[in-house]
């Protein structure tokens, strides 16, 4: 998180927390149909609630917002979270530690709806919801992600590292190439991915770190267009304290995606599911 970023952390949180009541379902929010799916660790379940918080404040309302735990964190719940849960908000526990359960779970309880998945370290912004659901309304087959990384490969067709694949790159909003980021919010419609999403055991020995390169792998296998949005706003704001322990920061240092991406496409023979336009 960068010092320029405090100020506005410290305000939302102190909003959230302090500044806004939040009981039943209000019959004076529209509603959207969508499942919002996310997932914590024990060292965020303190500050988890003002993710939740965030999503309870959205100018509309979604039909569910599930969070996934480890079913051993079940006793060590704060009060600050538990006390949250209503008609909308839901803790689900299940024997999984990797972040994959943010989106496996609800797809197999709500095979029919479309769902976002979001992170648990950012603060999201009241029209970060209502603007994924049009732009799926724009394009309802899609995958659709405030957040992308385009893939790239060098001039022999080998894939580049990881970090050399560009950040939300312009002009190619849809493309096979086009890897959605779970941060910043990703929309699922029904059907998109591969009815192997759910596979742990291949998930887990193929690429356990990188919930993002699993799913874009089904939907590859799919044949689910991924597209960039084009109405983001934006980005959501840090949570103080939250990234002692990031995925992110390990799978970078280490390159982790770089090879878990290269186990993914050998084992589905990726390649022949991707094709420059």
């Amino acid at each position: 998180m960068k010092v320029k970023e405090f100020p506005a952390s410290l305000y939302q949180s102190l909003r959230l927390r302090y500044g806004i009541r939040f009981g039943q379902r209000s019959d004076s929010k529209p509603e959207v149909p969508v499942i919002v799916s996310l997932t914590t660790i024990e060292s965020r379940l303190e500050v988890v609630d003002l993710v939740i918080r965030s999503l309870l404040s959205q100018s509309v309302a979604p039909r569910k917002i599930l969070l996934w735990i480890h079913e051993s964190l079940l006793e060590n719940l704060p009060s600050k979270l538990t006390s949250l849960q209503n008609e909308i908000f839901e803790i689900r526990t299940t024997p999984l530690h990797c972040s994959h359960k943010k989106l496996i779970h609800s797809l197999e309880a709500f095979p029919s709806e479309r769902i976002i998945t979001c992170d648990d370290d950012l603060m999201y912004r009241p029209q970060w919801l209502r603007r994924l659901y049009e732009e799926s309304e724009r394009y309802p087959q899609a995958v659709i992600g405030n957040q992308t990384r385009t893939i790239r490969t060098d001039a022999q067709g080998n894939f580049m590292p990881y970090e050399q694949w560009p950040v939300d790159l312009q002009g190619q909003d849809a493309s096979p190439w086009v890897l959605p980021i779970g941060a910043e919010g990703v929309l699922y419609p029904p059907g998109s991915l591969n009815p192997l999403y759910s596979r742990d055991d291949l998930f887990l020995k193929l690429a356990p770190k990188a919930d993002d390169l699993w799913f874009k792998s089904m939907s590859l296998l799919n044949g689910t267009v991924c597209r960039r949005a084009s109405n983001c706003g934006k980005k959501g704001i840090p949570i103080m304290g939250s990234q002692k322990f990031s995925l992110k920061h390990e799978n970078i240092k280490k390159d982790l995606n770089s090879v878990q991406w290269g186990r993914l496409v050998d084992h589905f023979d990726l390649r022949k599911y991707l094709s420059h336009e």
